[in-house]
């Protein structure tokens, strides 16, 4: 029996990575009686029929896996919005932040189009930029032609899985190519008459590049909180998870409880009302959510 990591799913077949060499196979039918699909970033357990063709037989426990795009042990994601054309918008973010941390991901945020802003936008967006970098997360401005864009990033992809998603027609197959100039990854340019772009990547594939892997993925096509109770949402908003500890009341929702730290810090001005208006905003959401029932 031999070993590798799948780096590529494509037509029903999965492309294991098995020192310097890719193996093509197919999951065992065992898989599919217990509900189980082999991802791209599995370490998997294969063996070589008489075809020279493989067959999965053991996918190894997994760090994560995210289910939208199909994807598991991912250490990273590089978020990539736009500054402008579409315009930036701090709600989306946030619910992409608070999804990615769900998952157990560190969060990149990649900002484009910083050449389109004009001195009122930059403005404007300056105190989202900067509140972000305040609580942790990375942030990188880039522009059409950036030549610094490669080394900006190179040490936040060496030696981790990194997956490369966020709003549609933002520039994510531009900074690939980029990047990686021999992809040539095909790119759409944005719909004037929808404001957004068209998904132009057709499957998931983990790319080497700079020491790391780099997925390049349709993005994500669900942006709900269906696998989050309400009580999680917290810790999926970084700074009010710190603030949380000192809520009076353990399991505080920071909504009408007594002595809550993290509205008492929003009132202040030590947390964002943005990010907190969003908190109860994707919250109710999930209150609202008709109840699981198990099948």
């Amino acid at each position: 029996m031999e070993n590798g990591q799948i780096r590529k799913a494509l037509s029903g077949f999965y492309y294991v990575y098995d020192n310097g060499r890719l193996v093509r196979g197919r999951g065992r039918g065992v898989f599919r009686n217990r509900g189980v699909t082999p991802l791209v970033g599995d370490f998997v357990d294969y063996e070589v029929n008489g075809d020279n063709d493989a067959v999965i037989v053991n996918i190894h426990e997994r760090k994560n896996e995210l289910v939208r795009p199909p994807i598991s042990n991912v250490d990273q994601a590089l978020l990539v919005f736009s500054m402008k054309e579409p315009d930036f918008s701090p709600r989306l973010l946030n619910r992409f932040l608070a999804i990615i941390e769900s998952y157990g991901v560190e969060p990149v945020i990649c900002l484009t189009k910083a050449d389109l802003l004009d001195g009122k936008d930059a403005e404007r967006l300056r105190p989202y930029v900067d509140y972000y970098r305040k609580i942790g997360y990375p942030v990188i401005e880039t522009h059409m032609g950036d030549e610094k864009v490669t080394e900006t990033l190179l040490p936040l992809l060496e030696g981790k899985t990194t997956v490369l998603t966020g709003q549609s027609g933002v520039g994510k197959s531009t900074l690939l190519n980029s990047l990686m100039p021999d992809l040539d990854l095909k790119t759409d340019e944005i719909s004037d008459a929808l404001g957004r772009g068209r998904h132009t990547t057709r499957h998931v594939e983990l790319i080497e590049y700079g020491g790391g892997l780099v997925a390049d993925t349709p993005g994500f096509s669900s942006l709900d909180f269906d696998h989050l109770e309400k009580e999680d949402l917290t810790h999926c908003f970084i700074e009010f998870a710190e603030l949380a500890e000192h809520c009076k009341f353990r399991g505080c929702l920071h909504l009408k409880e007594p002595k809550c730290a993290v509205k008492a810090a929003v009132e202040k001005g030590d947390a964002a009302r943005f990010r907190y208006d969003d908190y109860v905003l994707f919250l109710q959401e999930i209150i609202d959510r008709k109840p699981r029932y198990p099948s």
